[in-house]
């Protein structure tokens, strides 16, 4: 289960990067730092997490369901990931777009 919880929160921090069409090059240390800090993922792991995500489909719902029901009662760890996704958002330029993404991570992570 944890590495699919890692996994899906790969996912979920490359999602911000994918949909504002970020730079990966600029984002790959923080969101390496983020994976290593909390998912002891070493720094070519979580980069090949990055790349990887970048360039297939996924759907996000399903990812935060996991992450969800994981995480179902542990809520200072759903805040913490929302600070992890709040570092990506604000590492670049930040757009209406952001806040509602944002908006519909928190609410999908709180719906249990």
């Amino acid at each position: 289960m944890e590495k699919k919880i890692k996994r899906s929160v790969a996912i979920l921090l490359a999602h911000i990067i994918k949909m504002d069409n970020r730079d990966i090059e600029k984002e790959a240390p923080l969101f390496c730092r983020l994976m290593g800090t909390d998912f002891d993922c070493d720094p070519g792991e979580a980069e090949a997490f990055l790349k990887q995500t970048m360039q297939e489909e996924y759907d996000l719902d399903e990812h935060l369901a996991i992450i969800n029901e994981a995480l179902c009662d542990d809520k200072l760890s759903k805040m913490h990931l929302l600070e992890q996704v709040n570092h990506i958002i604000y590492s670049d330029t930040i757009t209406p777009e952001d806040y509602k993404e944002f908006e519909k991570i928190k609410e999908a992570l709180f719906s249990c």
